[in-house]
């Protein structure tokens, strides 16, 4: 596929006082403008994200009332039920509240509903079997229940309050939660707070109940060091891509530290079978780690992820740790066969002119890996894609958009066509009768014909700026390594060079030669470039422009500089 390119504005004058001011040179310092930083304090800020920098807790909506309702459970020994979702962010928040809760002398279990047998979210019927194994008198509902009036409400009817900690968008109107803590109710103007997402949510609440527990005299309050849950909190952070930004970057940031040398032995396992190097990088967490902790939840229950994130001896979680191994091969597998089977259906079928948005179901096709097939095919071909399977008179289905189409603004206003549906802007989920998919399609390309224009159609690449050979050394790159860690809101460099040529033959690598690896020179420098998936794409063959990142490759001892491909041009 290639790319719409665009140059972020050159701002020479403003580049060399940030640089001069800074310390820095003119390439970092325009790379620091391109991401809206210009001010000392702000910069500062940036480089250096220090946990002192997080802000109160009790900030946060309705944290107040969570951190009471708690109290009152804990002085009652009243039984608490931690509900969670089944990804990632869900489990690692499940995981982190169910360890401070535990340690702090309340009474708490987890509950991690079934995919296939209750749904997504806080649904009736995960929260009715929940009842029938827990005498629940306090539902804790993380990184769900923000639109589960429904079920709220039934629950009030049988005099069981609910905390809901979670990020995704509220109803309206809202559940009638005791607490619900969610920073979309968060002012507009705390954007720390409303890109947060459950996992750092559940940490704002453990460090709420331990600020006031010492107030109170809490037992075990006094010396509680909330720093090492951040290896948690960091896994579900990058996993559920979140802007990397604000507090998720200081809380990732000290996070990944924790996760390189982290204790907790389901880690040390997951770590040791993904063979995770040192250091941790975001990378590592959102290709390695999070897809082999998610795929129990995609395939049937995640509660084999919740044991290993809770295990306190690595005997035991080595086994566990291979036996999601083990589960990610085999969704691996059934992606792959999905994906094809969508991706080839739709070749023969897709018009670009009428097809604004994309939506493909199947009769039995896995409810657990539709979010990564429309992924997949969203990457095919540039359009918010749902995918849906199933049986039965009820199908599932995940969706994945792009900008300047708001998916969940988007379902509800097919709020008519749908069973169920929640999410955000960019992700969303939904429950849907077969007999009315088509229906839904149309719907939705109608709404994206008036919102999309055909610029918006051809994804982006956002350039940071065009460098010369003498910004690629090793010391130019280290220093562009400052603004890791890299990720949603945050993007890694992306830079352009001019007028390049092969300096020979790219060689293909890889399984079926999916990967391209190639030599660049440019006047009398060369460097290895690598074009991952670039298998299938045609390489230049004249001078041309190339649109990289630039990586550090070690190798038998050496550091050198590497390109990443990202797109290139006949040379203008």
């Amino acid at each position: 596929m290639k790319y719409r390119w665009s140059m972020a504005p050159a701002q020479p004058a403003l580049t060399e006082v940030l640089a001069r001011g800074a310390g820095v040179s003119p390439l970092f310092a325009q790379c620091l403008l391109n991401r809206g930083y210009s001010e000392p304090v702000a910069i500062r800020e940036f480089l250096e994200p220090r946990l002192k920098s997080l802000r109160d807790p009790f900030l946060l909506p309705n944290m107040a009332a969570a951190v009471d309702r708690l109290l009152v459970a804990r002085e009652r020994g009243e039984q608490i039920v931690i509900f969670g979702d089944y990804d990632v962010d869900g489990v690692s928040s499940t995981a982190l509240l169910l360890e401070v809760l535990s340690r702090l002398g309340w009474k708490v279990q987890p509950y991690l509903p079934h995919r296939f047998d209750e749904g997504y979210g806080l649904s009736r019927d995960g929260v009715a079997n929940c009842l029938d194994r827990f005498p629940v008198e306090l539902l804790l509902a993380v990184d769900c229940g923000s639109t589960a009036v429904e079920t709220i409400a039934w629950l009030r009817e049988r005099r069981i309050d609910v905390i809901v900690l979670d990020h995704h968008q509220v109803s309206n109107p809202p559940p009638a939660a005791i607490a619900l803590v969610n920073p979309q109710l968060a002012a507009p103007d705390a954007p720390s707070f409303r890109e947060l997402c459950s996992a750092g949510l559940a940490f704002k609440l453990a460090h709420a109940l331990v600020k006031r527990g010492r107030e109170l005299d809490l037992p075990g309050t006094s010396d509680f060091d909330l720093r090492p849950l951040l290896d948690l909190v960091a896994l579900g952070t990058i996993a559920d891509i979140v802007p990397l930004r604000g507090e998720n970057r200081i809380l990732v940031s000290a996070g990944l530290q924790r996760l390189d040398q982290t204790t907790r032995p389901g880690l040390v396992a997951l770590k040791e079978i993904a063979r995770v190097g040192s250091p941790v990088k975001p990378h590592d967490v959102g290709y390695l780690l999070g897809p082999r902790l998610n795929a129990a939840g995609r395939l049937e229950n995640a509660a084999e992820a919740l044991e290993l994130l809770i295990a306190t001896d690595l005997d035991a979680a080595r086994p566990l740790a291979a036996s999601l191994d083990s589960r990610n091969r085999e969704r691996q597998q059934i992606e792959r066969n999905l994906s094809a089977d969508v991706i080839g259906r739709l070749k023969e079928q897709f018009d670009g002119a009428q097809h604004h948005v994309i939506v493909e179901g199947g009769l039995y096709w896995h409810i657990g890996v539709v979010g990564i097939v429309a992924s997949r095919v969203l990457r095919e071909f540039y359009r918010p894609t749902i995918i849906i399977g199933g049986e039965g008179t009820e199908w599932r289905g995940s969706g994945r958009s792009i900008a300047g189409f708001d998916l969940a603004a988007a379902l509800r206003q097919c709020d008519d066509l749908l069973v169920r549906h929640g999410g955000h802007a960019m992700a969303a989920g939904l429950s849907i009768q077969p007999d009315c998919i088509d229906a839904l399609r149309e719907r939705l390309n109608q709404l994206a014909r008036k919102s999309l224009t055909a610029e918006q159609l051809q994804p982006p690449l956002l350039l940071d700026a065009e460098v010369a050979p003498g910004d690629l050394t090793l010391e130019g790159v280290r220093e562009l390594d400052r603004l890791a860690p890299m990720g949603q809101g945050n993007p890694s460099v992306k830079l352009v060079i001019r007028n390049a040529t092969l300096a020979r033959a790219p060689r293909r690598m890889g399984v079926e030669g999916r990967h391209v690896k190639m030599q660049v020179r440019v006047g009398r420098t060369e460097w290895e470039a690598v074009w991952w998936e670039g298998g299938d794409q045609h390489w230049p063959v004249d001078t041309f422009d190339l649109a990289f990142t630039p990586e550090l490759n070690e190798y038998n001892g050496q550091t050198r500089v590497q390109l990443k491909v990202l797109d290139w041009r006949p040379a203008r």
